[in-house]
């Protein structure tokens, strides 16, 4: 009888796992060589940062590239546009409605309430500069092509590509050649991917093993009602929201496709970081979801700029979990002031770890919150992080899988296969 292969997705929750158990393991070792220098900062940092590295490494290429061929490969400018309303309706509304879920629960559980302040170890965080609305849609245009993929500038980095996409696809014959180029280059940056992604459980064992190794499990202690709430928040959002859009939208088995994109959601958990998932997401998109490349070339690298479901989630917990830990009272016009800052705040902001701690200190300053209580949350943040990237990865697939089936870019044999 042949033996059964076991697939990337077990392989990644089995690593999961056990990076998990072993950093608990290690957090109760006595500090020293052992487990401060060779453990933490030696193993589990090396392999985590080899597997994470290796994905930055393509993320740029792959972006621009792949945004170059959507664009391109739509053939109809019209098309584009409409592709482009649909996703930025639906990752606006989907961040909205995240919000106003969070605030709901947040409200009725009240997770700052009698807490015990001196039971928290605070961290010092640095605040970046608020940045204007205006500000952020003007420097969408990069005035350096070069230096924003140097940066990594995700949102200056898409809208090149999708000019350079567009200005192709106005070419006619006269672009093919370059066409032709992309969509070989594109070809190899996926085999890139592939050859990276069997190193994924490795990277995962190490990148959790150090997380837990570092946090432990007593830190969460005190903040177990803001932890169990965020992560109730993600819950609610991945099954009723995500399951009625699924449902209304796109007529498709919600479990068929969390059974297929659940790898890309054990990445995202891992890294904490929307970018460094966004190839896993094509990948499994294209091969396991039968989408169109045309269409997630299109909304998964946009979706990982503009699109924070989760995050948006921890940012109203996190608002009311400061306000009611300092006693301060938080009206419905503050509440509706969040669901609008947080909304506009996810636009620009960087799929990396702790980029949510950024856009939370844009929502505090909106609605007058100590600044200081970022500092409650802080030092738990990253087990939170991961969650919530989660989430939006997968908010990206799902406005992907329903836009790709309303316009007849989905092979429903692939999917339900």
């Amino acid at each position: 009888m042949e033996k059964r292969k076991i697939g990337l997705t077990t392989k990644v929750l089995i690593a999961l796992g056990v990076g998990l158990v072993t950093g608990i393991l290690v957090y109760n070792l006595p500090a020293g060589t052992l487990k401060d220098t060779i453990l933490i900062n030696g193993l589990f940092q090396f392999l985590g940062q080899v597997f994470l590295r290796g994905i930055m490494m393509l993320v740029v290429p792959l972006v621009f590239v792949s945004l170059v061929n959507g664009a391109a490969n739509m053939g109809d400018v019209k098309k584009l546009g409409r592709v482009g309303s649909k996703t930025i309706v639906f990752y606006m509304s989907t961040t909205a409605v995240a919000i106003i879920i969070s605030l709901v629960l947040g409200v009725f559980f009240k997770p700052g309430v009698g807490l015990d302040m001196g039971a928290i170890q605070t961290v010092d965080v640095t605040i970046n500069q608020k940045i204007p609305l205006v500000q952020v849609l003007y420097e969408m245009i990069p005035n350096n092509v070069v230096g924003a993929m140097a940066s990594g500038n995700m949102l200056q980095i898409i809208v090149f590509a999708l000019f350079t996409g567009i200005g192709l696809s106005l070419l006619g014959e006269k672009g093919q050649y370059l066409a032709s180029f992309f969509q070989k280059l594109n070809d190899l940056i996926m085999k890139l991917v592939e050859i990276v992604m069997l190193f994924a459980p490795i990277g995962v064992f190490g990148l959790i093993a150090k997380t837990f190794a570092t946090l432990g499990y007593t830190a969460l202690l005190p903040l177990m009602k803001y932890v169990g709430l965020v992560y109730l928040a993600l819950l609610i959002q991945a099954t009723v929201v995500y399951g009625s859009l699924f449902k209304v939208f796109a007529n498709l088995s919600l479990r068929k496709f969390y059974k297929k994109f659940s790898p890309a959601m054990f990445v995202a958990f891992s890294t904490a970081s929307s970018g460094a998932t966004i190839p896993f997401s094509l990948d499994i998109c294209e091969k396991k979801l039968g989408i169109s490349k045309d269409i997630s070339s299109f909304t998964i690298p946009l979706g990982a700029t503009i699109n924070m479901d989760g995050t948006a989630m921890m940012q109203g917990i996190a608002s009311l979990f400061i306000a009611q830990a300092y006693g301060i009272e938080m009206t419905l016009p503050m509440m509706l002031t969040i669901v609008l800052t947080a909304t506009l705040a996810s636009i620009g902001t960087a799929g990396v770890p702790g980029a949510g701690a950024i856009m939370l200190s844009m929502v505090l300053q909106s609605v007058g919150l100590p600044l200081e209580g970022l500092g409650l949350i802080m030092g738990i943040d990253r087990l939170v992080d991961m969650g919530r990237t989660s989430i939006n990865v997968t908010g990206d697939a799902v406005c992907t899988s329903i836009i790709a089936k309303s316009e007849n870019a989905m092979d429903l044999e692939v999917f339900n296969s």
